[in-house]
């Protein structure tokens, strides 16, 4: 299968974005991917990026940090705090870009299967317009198209041990 392309959805005026995209696997595995440590690491971010830390409390009023290293040796971190859980449906939490903590968002995680595959659909909503375009105009789209491109490779040899 050729790897499905990144849709964004970021309407003018409005303070959210939608991402959508489709993989080759059932949702409880989608799920496990997104959710446990030993999975993110191999996919989250774009391939120059390397997972530092990976830090996962899956509760409501848990929390999660994600620590990126850059090629130059900076970290940078993201992390928040889990508001729901469903698995292996919807996940909604905080989201905060530790270098500009004042433009945290709301991150709403669903994921629909369908005769084997999976919607992965997120809904990112900011306290501004201003905030969500920089986020959406930050190089999102080629790191998310880069680590869902890894997510597949992971999915895929995931499926092959089952």
């Amino acid at each position: 299968m050729t790897s499905p392309k990144l849709e964004i959805v970021a309407e003018p005026g409005k303070t959210s974005f939608t991402t959508r995209r489709v993989v080759d696997a059932p949702r409880s595995l989608v799920f496990d991917a997104f959710t446990k440590c030993e999975h993110l690491k191999q996919w989250m971010g774009p391939q120059n990026l390397t997972m530092a830390s990976c830090q996962t409390d899956l509760r409501v009023g848990g929390r999660y940090r994600f620590v990126f290293r850059t090629p130059d040796g900076s970290d940078v971190g993201f992390s928040g705090e889990y508001k729901e859980i469903v698995p292996p449906k919807r996940i909604v939490r905080t989201f905060v870009f530790e270098p500009i903590p004042e433009a945290s968002a709301l991150e709403t995680l669903e994921l629909e299967e369908s005769g084997g595959t999976t919607i992965i659909r997120t809904t990112t909503v900011h306290k501004s317009v201003e905030n969500r375009d920089g986020h959406v105009n930050s190089g999102m789209e080629a790191g998310m198209t880069e680590g869902y491109a890894r997510l597949d490779q992971l999915l895929a040899g995931l499926l092959q041990q089952r």
